[in-house]
């Protein structure tokens, strides 16, 4: 059964947030906030989007980065009895207009990872841009694929059974370091991806938790990392595609 919903972590956008989640009921689609220890004014309202039926609400008492949010929320949503989950950000920069296009590819194809890969606006920092391209070399490298179109972009339907099944087995980067881990580890055990062009534009609030400095070596640091597991598991990755 195909029974997907919307996972947001949110960390204080509290201005932008409620245009996210009208935008995603609007598309029908359930919502699982994650409060990742956001400020008392965002607690309050997120309280407040929570009255709705259909909008569930997940506190974490300390911060935990994106990827922390992400995999709570991820785990809670397969709790709440859902299938699979539309990873969306918090700040609007996420085009809600191809939810319904997202979800009818992973409607069509449930075993697979749809993945959007960005389409950018004139409101894309530079450095972030240019950033992207040094991530995407390291990505393809670890994967040892060509085939991930992008490893930053974290508007995604994630099947959870797979996912889950990930997260349970291995330790990933709890901060921005997570979207591109998530996607190789899952290359590795020859997930079926499957990707979708979508507009991105930065952000709707003003308000980006990513920095610059520090995150970028958490991600230098996590492609060293999967460089080297991936030395050790080139054999196997390889032999399971030439099965597949």
């Amino acid at each position: 059964m195909h029974r997907p919903c919307a996972v947001i972590p949110v960390y204080n956008h509290e201005h932008a947030l409620p245009t996210v989640v009208a935008a995603l009921r609007g598309a029908g689609l359930p919502c699982v906030l994650v409060d990742d220890g956001s400020s008392p004014a965002c607690a309050a309202l997120l309280e407040q989007l929570a009255e709705h039926p259909e909008t569930h609400l997940l506190r974490l008492a300390q911060n935990q980065g994106k990827g922390g949010a992400v995999m709570a929320g991820l785990h809670q949503a397969a709790r709440l009895g859902f299938s699979h989950a539309l990873q969306v950000d918090a700040d609007g920069q996420h085009d809600l207009g191809d939810v319904a296009r997202f979800l009818a590819t992973s409607r069509a194809q449930p075993q697979a990872l749809v993945c959007g890969y960005p389409q950018y606006d004139a409101s894309v920092p530079k450095s972030r841009l240019y950033a992207r391209y040094l991530t995407h070399v390291w990505v393809w490298i670890n994967s040892l694929s060509l085939s991930i179109r992008d490893g930053m972009c974290g508007f995604r339907v994630y099947p959870l059974a797979a996912t889950l099944a990930l997260l349970d087995s291995a330790r990933l980067g709890r901060r921005m370091d997570f979207d591109p881990e998530i996607l190789v580890r899952l290359a590795w055990r020859n997930q079926p991806m499957h990707w979708l062009p979508t507009r991105v534009h930065y952000p709707l609030d003003g308000l980006s938790h990513f920095r610059l400095w520090h995150d970028n070596a958490l991600i230098a640091k996590m492609h060293a990392k999967l460089f080297c597991g991936m030395l050790l598991r080139a054999p196997l990755i390889l032999w399971r595609r030439w099965r597949a």
